[in-house]
């Protein structure tokens, strides 16, 4: 099953993975970044596993972010 790796400590707060598909992501009132939503951290990354319906615009969301910090694994 594909994955979306996210490396949130380099976030911007740029906001546009949010305004792309915020189901899977929504931005911290607290710090200004973003957030993999029912993603779990492990070394820095968060990881959240993807279906097959979301794996299209996830891979939209990773293509338009400007620090490239979002990876999807197939």
């Amino acid at each position: 099953m594909p994955k979306i790796l996210h490396q949130r400590g380099k976030c911007i707060g740029c906001n546009i993975c949010f305004e792309i598909w915020p189901v899977r992501w929504r931005m911290s009132r607290q710090d200004g970044k973003c957030t993999l939503i029912d993603g779990t951290e492990k070394k820095g990354i968060w990881q959240a596993l993807v279906s097959g319906d979301e794996l299209a615009i996830n891979k939209k969301v990773a293509q338009a972010c400007p620090v490239k910090i979002i990876k999807i694994v197939e």
